[in-house]
């Protein structure tokens, strides 16, 4: 096997010397470096256990012929930064790992790459980074939390918000929000619904950079361990055959993970995530494009948030290649795309059966026939803004009321906190945008909202920030242009009726100021506001915030940072 960059020449006999520092072995030297990058921490839940997942890769780097080196990368935990400052940091750091990670990898030469990540922007940071550097490299997440156990029933993240609002109702004493507090999240691992992490972590799987069972073996099973050793022999084996990310990852196998996306339910934020990771492999994506899937793409899954399932279900059913197998049964799947498997997609799902056909529905028995996101436009969402439609309950997919307006989440809350939210309206909340404060997720609000009776079947939410993947109703998010850049959802003031269809993916303004227009009238008043509009005074003055509202590209093409 070929020596690294580093073991041979005199010329590098200074690099050696400071491997020399390291305590590296010649016999080291002599091997591959291979850089594994260990999203490990003690603040996220999802990451307290990354430190075995490097030992063990590192052990079957090691089995393998190659050299282990250890560097970090961060992640933020959504779940605490939620409800303060800290959730307008969430997105921003997906370009800081992406950015950090490109900066290590190419510095230190390293000759193959083993990322570890589990949290949700972790991981479409380190799958951008993998395509910026574009060395043999595999991923092995950390895996999903186990569901809690409250009251005979099954729990994760979003249960405890519930419980939150459910005591809110003067429904449950302290005592019963207690006991969900104490057993809602009851391991480590990425929380257990199908949320953002879990989401991208099995659309790894489906891109084809992680092994089977990548995005749904738990955390804490020892099986996560082998699969740990698996992926540190095979990144050997793609070094071996100079497989790269760009190779894998092509548009074909973007396609592949849009339509799995569909059949699973997925978080919206993978509308953000995939174009960003793909523009990194010089493949953009048209966000018009996911209707197209979606409309021949059956949604196969509800799990949490959509139904009573958690990620522990979906991998005894046979995660995601067992749904991918059912999607390949009407040939919506590209199976000649190459994955880290150094095999086809094909032929990693050959003979694969789906073992729970409660859970992952048939083929022919779908939830429904159409995919789990739906993107609509309309005039107040020109550039397109997305819901997760297998989220809403069927008397709300299409909805038109009055808007209540707000500039900022605090006041939205606020509102329906004191009362003075009706049902019927619909709740825009706006300056959430990238250039606004970071694209913050609005997941208090859908809470507040949901854990109300009457308001969580009778409203709507609109933002130009974004959702939790625990998010459920009709939350529609990524509002493009945003109102920061001057967007039509800027120009809308109290009352001004909206009409949302999501069978039709239609978002528009109808009316002014309660009064139903036609499309001239409507357009006519936009206009007017518009020459009246004025931006924001710029809301962070430094730092990365202050950097990312200033470069960042629209939530339509994914949010990265130009």
């Amino acid at each position: 096997m070929a020596c690294n960059y580093f073991c041979d020449g005199v010329d590098k006999a200074p690099q050696r010397s400071l491997f020399n520092a390291l305590g590296m072995t010649k016999e080291e030297m002599d091997r591959p470096l291979v850089g594994i990058v260990s999203s490990y921490n003690e603040i996220v839940p999802g990451h307290m256990n990354i430190d075995k997942i490097v030992e063990a890769v590192k052990m079957g780097v090691a089995m393998a012929g190659g050299t282990p080196v250890v560097f970090p990368a961060i992640a933020v935990c959504d779940g605490i930064a939620m409800g303060h400052m800290g959730m307008k940091y969430s997105l921003v750091t997906r370009d800081l790992i992406a950015d950090s990670t490109e900066c290590m990898a190419l510095a230190h030469h390293f000759d193959a790459l083993v990322m570890i990540p589990n949290c949700d922007k972790n991981v479409p940071g380190l799958l951008m980074a993998a395509a910026r550097v574009n060395v043999p490299t595999i991923f092995v997440s950390g895996g999903p939390m186990l569901a809690g156990h409250v009251k005979g029933k099954k729990t994760s993240l979003s249960s405890m918000f519930e419980a939150v609002g459910t005591y809110n109702a003067g429904k449950f004493t302290l005592d019963d929000v207690e006991e969900f507090e104490n057993k809602a999240c009851p391991t480590c691992g990425s929380c257990s619904g199908m949320y953002t992490a879990n989401s991208m972590n099995c659309l790894t799987e489906v891109l084809g950079m992680g092994l089977r069972g990548n995005g749904t073996i738990p955390a804490v099973y020892s099986e996560r361990l082998k699969l740990a050793k698996h992926a540190g022999m095979q990144v050997m084996e793609l070094y071996k055959k100079n497989i790269r990310p760009r190779d894998i990852m092509t548009k074909d196998a973007f396609i592949n993970a849009i339509t799995a996306d569909m059949a699973l339910g997925c978080s919206t934020n993978s509308m953000l995530h995939l174009p960003a990771i793909a523009h990194e492999c010089g493949v953009e994506l048209d966000l018009d494009f996911v209707n197209e899937i979606s409309k021949r793409t059956p949604n196969l899954c509800h799990l949490a948030p959509a139904g009573h399932t958690y990620m522990e279900d979906l991998n005894e059913a046979g995660g995601v290649y067992a749904v991918l197998s059912e999607l390949n049964k009407k040939n919506l799947i590209n199976t000649d795309c190459m994955t880290c498997t150094g095999k086809t997609v094909g032929e990693n799902i050959s003979g694969v059966v789906n073992k729970n056909p409660e859970l992952i529905r048939p083929i022919d028995n779908p939830y429904s026939q159409t995919g789990g996101i739906a993107v609509l436009r309309g005039n107040l969402a020109p550039d397109t803004c997305v819901v997760k439609r297998s989220a809403v309950a069927p008397e709300m997919l299409a909805h038109e009321g009055p808007a209540r307006v707000f500039d900022c989440e605090e006041d939205a809350l606020s509102a329906i906190y004191d009362g003075k939210i009706n049902p019927g309206e619909v709740v825009v909340i706006r300056y959430e945008g990238p250039k606004g404060t970071g694209m913050p997720e609005m997941f208090y609000t859908t809470e507040a909202i949901s854990s109300d009776e009457e308001l969580g079947k009778a409203i709507a939410l609109i933002t130009d920030g974004r959702f939790s993947g625990a998010s459920k109703g009709p939350a529609i998010g990524h509002v493009s242009p945003e109102a920061a850049a001057g967007g039509p959802i800027a120009l809308l003031e109290e009352g001004d009726l909206i009409k949302i269809d999501i069978p039709e993916r239609i978002l528009e303004i109808v009316g002014i100021d309660g009064k139903e227009c036609s499309k001239e009238e409507v357009d006519k008043v936009l206009s007017e506001r518009k020459s009246k509009w004025k931006p924001k005074e710029e809301k962070y003055k430094s730092g990365c915030l202050n950097i990312y509202s200033k470069h960042a590209v629209s939530p339509m093409k994914g949010g990265y940072m130009k």
